[in-house]
């Protein structure tokens, strides 16, 4: 089951910037020392939706080992942190398969609710696309809970669109997804020669 969501970037934030006395939120890598933060952050998030259990060591153990997992797939992970907590999430996976070239799945966008309206899931999204682009991909997909209404608005603002697929998952919550996906232009993709940097 995926994301309850809402300016790009794929670089972690060098250091919060103050003002008013508090941090602004930080965009960083993933670790393993989140996991009750990330816990917690899913589990919000499901509660907001009747039918959404979260079974973290049966259905979702990841999210004990963010980093390990993804780094293990071969991907990425971005939390953002703010107070000293992290507030939204995001990964990059590659997807295998597939006859148009490589591409990337988007997975685990989530954002807690005080936080949503802030740009946080543009950010996050962005830096997924930024990744993306980095490491040569022409599309990225995604699948999102048919209950996660936001997370879909979320979606189609930033260009994603649904397609016919659904697939169900045979979990604890009964999910149902959606399937969306966004093509990444090719001039976006073009490596400029041998040697030089795209």
């Amino acid at each position: 089951m995926s994301s309850p969501a809402e300016s790009p970037s794929a670089a972690p934030d060098a250091a919060p910037n103050r003002s008013a006395g508090r941090a602004s939120p930080v965009l960083r890598p993933g670790e393993d020392r989140d996991a009750d933060d990330l816990i917690a952050l899913v589990g919000t998030c499901f509660a907001e939706y009747p039918g959404c259990v979260l079974d973290v060591d049966g259905e979702i153990p990841e999210l004990r080992a963010i980093a390990t997992w993804a780094a293990g797939g071969g991907g990425a992970f971005w939390c953002v942190e703010h107070d000293g907590r992290v507030v939204a999430s995001v990964g990059a996976m590659p997807l295998a398969g597939g006859g148009d070239g490589p591409a990337i799945e988007l997975v685990k966008l989530y954002v807690l609710p005080e936080a949503r309206g802030t740009g946080l899931a543009r950010r996050l999204v962005g830096a997924v696309e930024d990744h993306a682009r980095a490491t040569g991909a022409g599309r990225i997909e995604l699948w999102t809970d048919t209950r996660f209404t936001t997370a879909h608005r979320v979606y189609e603002r930033l260009g994603y669109r649904r397609t016919a697929r659904t697939r169900a998952i045979p979990d604890k919550s009964d999910t149902v997804e959606f399937h969306y996906i966004k093509a990444l232009r090719a001039a976006e993709n073009a490596v400029a020669g041998p040697g030089r940097a795209p």
